[in-house]
Formats: C-alpha cells, structure tokens, sequence
C-alpha cells in the first residue's frame, strides 16, 4: 500500500510549503536591508534558500504537520507549526554561529546568513504557512454554508451553556445554515462568563433572567447546550424556558456523544423511529381511479388522520376536494397548507358538523361528491367516558346522518374510520364506533353505494395519542406516566392510517372492515424509553418513568388475528398483501 505521504495531495502540499518558505527568505532580506538588498547578499541568498528551505520543511515532516488536514486547521495544528518554526529557526542560528568559526570556511558561503534575517524569517515562514491553511479552512467553510442553503427565515434562538458543548453547537449552527437556527446570545449560570464573547455570541445573562431577555431579543427558541446536566437541573431550565415562553431542545451529553451512544442532531425525533419495524407503503395503482378527477370529501379534515390523508388525497388529482370540518382554526391551517403545497387541485373548505343534517343535505346538494372519506369522531377514551351523551350523538348517529346523506345523493364509495377498540367493546369510546361500524354495515346491504369500514389500530403522534403526551412529559423534565409495565399495543403511523384508508376505498365492494396487520405488539413501556433516549435523554437517570396503574376502561388492543387467506378479489396484483380473516370475521390486510 503506497504511503499516504507520496500522494499527489502531499506533493502539492510540500511544493507549495517549500515555495512559501523560500518567499519568507526573500522578504527577510528585503525587510533587513530595508528593500535595498546589496548583491553580495543576493548573492548570499541564492546560496542559502535551499539550505533554509530543506531544515524548515524536514522539521515540519518531523512534527507530523505534513499529515494535518488544512481544511480544519486548529489550535493544535498552529501550535505545532510554532513549534517546527522555533527549532528550524533555532537549528539555523546555531549553524551560522558555528559556520563563523574559521574551521568551517568551506561552507561559510552557503550559510552564513545574517542573524537579522534568520530572526525574520522564522516569524514570516510561521505566519505564511499558518495563514494559508487558514484560507483554506475559510474558503471551505463558505463552500460548505453555501452547499446548505435555506429558504425562509431562520428562528431566533438562545443558546443556554456557554461550555465546551456550546462552542460545539454554536459552531455547527454557524456551519449549517439549514437547520433554520439563527443563534442570538448565550446565557450561562457561570456570572464570571458574562460579558464573554465566545464564538461570536455574546454571554448577555443567566437562565433566571430567561423571561427578561428572551423578549427583548426576540427569541422564540433555546437550544440547552449544558453536556451531562442533571435531571434536576434540565428540570428547571426547562421550567426557565416555559416561562420565557420558548420551546426548548437539547443535545446529548458530550460523554455520550464520545462513546458512540447516541449522535449530536438537533432533529426532532422521527416517528418511524419508534415503531420498531419497517413503515408499511401500500399498493397505489387502483387509488388513483377511485380518486383522479372526481369530487371527494373527507369529514374532520382537520383532524390528524383527516389532514394527512387531505395530502394524500391531493397526489391523485382529485377533481374537487371539499373539506368538511367544524373546527374554524383546524378548517383554516389544513386549507391553507394545502393550497400552498397544491395550488392546482381545487380545494373548498367548508365549516360544518355531521350531527346538522341540514348542513350536510346543503354540501351535498351543492358538491355531489363520489368518494366520501369520514374521519370525524369522538375518539378520546376517558373523555367519552365521561361525555358518553356526546359519544353518541357524534359518533352514531352523526355516523348514520352523514351515512343515510351518501346513500341518499347516490355517492359511489363511503369509506368509514374506525378504531380496533370496536372489538368487543369495553368502553363507551369504543361500543359507539362499533354502532356506527353495525350500521354502516347494514346499509351496505340495502344501497349502491358501498360502504366501506377501516379500522385502526394505536395511530402515533395523532392528537391525543400516547406520544404527544410522553413528549410533553419529557419537555417537562418527566416523569413519563406509564399504566402497566406489561401494557403493549399495536401502533401504525399517520401515513400507513391515511394510506390504509385510500388502499381500502379502492378495493372494497362494500360492507367490508379492512384492518391492517401491524406485526407484533410495542410495550408501552419501551415506546417511552426509546422516545426519551431519541430526545437525547437518559431513561430513568435524566427522566424518570412511573407506573401508575390501570386506566379507566381496559380497551382491546388487538388488531387483527389473520386466519385462512382468502382468494385475490377484482384482478388486483397483491405482491405483498393476503387477504384474511380477523377474530370476528372482519377483511385484514397482512403486511
């Protein structure tokens, strides 16, 4: 294996080193005899470069600097060049003091340079090959913000330690302008920092004195920069941090960070990080016949699952996209995104509640929809244990309302979302799906329309789902609640729900229930060590996890149990996709 030393970078390298040590005798002359050179000493000169030029870089191979990289010269790289420069420098003294001795008069011409210009020299030859490593570093460093671009502006944000880890951080936002972060001030707890200027950020305060200057500066975030904190002492600079009314992120412990446990990122943690098997990506080919130029509607558009799949929806072209919705600020936020990410697909935006049945004989009178998706629900267990009255007038007969408008105004598909909690139901949340999952289902029976059930397992990250909660929790400073630590259940992510829902549109004849095999079952318990280690925590040492026993009403959280395949149904290719049977005769789809 060739030595890295005789690469054609190294060549380059010592070319240039040797042509800037020659450059630095030249100008020492000149500066010692005040750029008037005498041409004996030109003379001299000419004699001595190569002598200079070979002691000066044999040293720098000595000393290893050859095999520094220039683009990210450092401290540590400057003080060994120094060092090089003093003994190269101190070697050539020696040499013309001993060469003056009139034994040494064979070689006095080739050395017998002036002390004056041996001085200056050392300091030229040091600053030259340092400053051009130097440049280098800063041309690259520009390339690289150039190569990470971001549109947009940038969130002002404060830095909370000005240590070790705060350097680091602050010279990876400098470095990376697309994480969006525009880095203001530090603050620290250390008062003999204040004042401090550390990486071009200003030390302005202590987190005590978060809720004075985070207005004043304008900052909406604050990146905790403090390696190994305490799980006290994140707690309240956490609690600083909500007073100052600032989201507050952090970075693992610089311990951790070199023992290869975890990776310094400021992202936010990955929903697909926490199902512990691959996402599920279903079949597209048939959707977009159901859906490309035809008018859809989807209730609760501006729900978790009825927003994400608005998105979905909005790939295959629909004609027209009513979203029906009667919550005014989630109507507002879901149209508006979708008209930006969507300016061509026609998109109304209507404010309504299923239980109006004027209301809903007006959209469809005015629409005509073909495909309606209805996503609207009560689905919060304890709350509708203590609301069943609104559990039933939303959740059944809003269902069957909505339901009997479709069959009414001949729409050609109604696909329902449900929950798996509708099997054999042990709460109100759940018994009043499985009412609305009967009835559609009885409808089927005697309309055109097919009609259509999906049902869900655990949906993470939707609105008031277990993750939300763990992360609000771990936001605190703990502790994460957990019921049982035996507790498991199934979990898909929002865009398998969305995409589930769409897979069955397409194949249904009507009065199915697609489930979608989710693998085996998550512990609760893990879902929540494995969100705070993503988060950049330590479970248990920096947030504490408690059991606090059972919940109101104990839910089924199976799925889907698949039983004997059933055979392909209307030609479509199912590569990667059974049908079967589920435990009380429901369609499930096995991943």
């Amino acid at each position: 294996m060739t030595s890295s030393r005789f690469t054609p970078l190294y060549a380059a390298r010592a070319v240039f080193d040797a042509v800037l040590f020659a450059l630095a005798l030249a100008v020492s002359f000149e500066i010692r005899f005040e750029w008037s050179v005498p041409p004996e000493m030109v003379e001299r000169f000419v004699r001595s470069v190569s002598l200079v030029v070979a002691i000066e870089y044999l040293l720098l191979l000595a000393l290893g600097v050859h095999r520094f990289s220039w683009r990210f010269v450092g401290l540590r790289e400057v003080i060994r060049i120094l060092v090089a420069g003093m003994i190269s420098t101190t070697l050539l003294i020696t040499v013309r003091l001993v060469a003056s001795f009139d034994a040494f008069e064979s070689i006095r011409d080739w050395v017998l340079v002036p002390l004056g210009v041996l001085l200056i020299n050392g300091m030229l030859a040091f600053l030259l090959t340092v400053g051009a490593r130097v440049m280098r570093r800063i041309v690259a460093e520009q390339i690289g913000r150039s190569r990470h671009t971001r549109q947009g502006d940038n969130v002002p944000t404060i830095l909370i330690g000005a240590g070790q880890a705060g350097v680091l951080v602050a010279k990876e936002i400098h470095a990376r302008p697309d994480l969006g972060i525009k880095p203001v001030a530090f603050v620290d707890d250390d008062r003999s920092k204040i004042g401090s200027v550390i990486h071009g950020l200003s030390v302005i305060g202590t987190t005590e004195q978060l809720a004075d200057l985070a207005p004043r500066l304008g900052v909406r975030e604050a990146i905790i920069t403090i390696a190994n904190a305490s799980g006290k002492e994140m707690r309240r600079i956490v609690s600083a941090c909500e007073v100052a009314r600032l989201q507050a992120r952090t970075i693992p412990g610089l311990y951790e960070i070199l023992e290869g446990k975890v990776a310094l990122s400021f992202r936010k943690v990955a929903i697909e990080d926490l199902l512990r098997r691959e996402p599920v990506v279903l079949e597209n080919e048939s959707i977009a016949g159901v859906v490309d130029g035809r008018t859809v509607l989807v209730t609760g558009a501006g729900g978790s699952i009825g927003s994400e799949l608005c998105r979905q929806l909005c790939r295959f072209n629909p004609g027209r996209l009513v979203l029906f919705e009667r919550t005014e600020n989630a109507l507002f936020s879901i149209h508006r995104e979708l008209q930006g990410r969507f300016p061509k697909c026609d998109i109304q935006p209507i404010i309504g509640d299923i239980t109006d049945e004027a209301r809903l004989e007006a959209v469809f009178g005015e629409h005509s929809p073909a495909v309606v998706f209805h996503a609207a629900a009560h689905k919060h267990v304890p709350m509708m244990e203590w609301n069943p009255g609104e559990a039933i007038k939303n959740n059944v007969f809003g269902t069957k309302k909505l339901a009997d408008t479709a069959a009414a105004h001949n729409v050609e598909r109604f696909i329902m979302i449900s929950t798996d909690k509708a099997i054999n139901p042990t709460s109100v949340m759940g018994a009043t799906k499985r009412a609305a999952e009967l009835y559609v289902q009885a409808l089927a029976q005697r309309s055109s329309t097919r009609f259509v059930t999906v049902r869900f397992g655990n949906v993470l990250d939707s609105a008031g789902s277990v993750v939300p909660i763990f992360r609000e929790q771990i936001a605190k400073g703990g502790p994460v609640t957990v019921t049982h630590p035996e507790m498991t259940r199934y979990f898909m992510t929002i865009p398998e729900a969305s995409q589930l829902v769409l897979q069955a549109a397409s194949m249904g004849d009507g009065g199915e229930i697609f489930i979608l095999d989710m693998g085996e079952p998550v512990k609760i318990v893990d879902l929540a060590r494995d969100l705070i280690t993503l988060s950049g925590l330590r479970p248990d040492d920096d947030i504490a996890i408690e059991f606090v026993g059972l919940p109101l009403a104990k839910s089924s959280s199976k799925s889907c149990r698949p039983m004997a395949k059933m055979p392909t149904k209307r030609g479509i290719r199912r590569s990667s996709w059974d049908a079967s049977k589920g435990s009380n005769g429901d369609t499930c789809w096995k991943s």
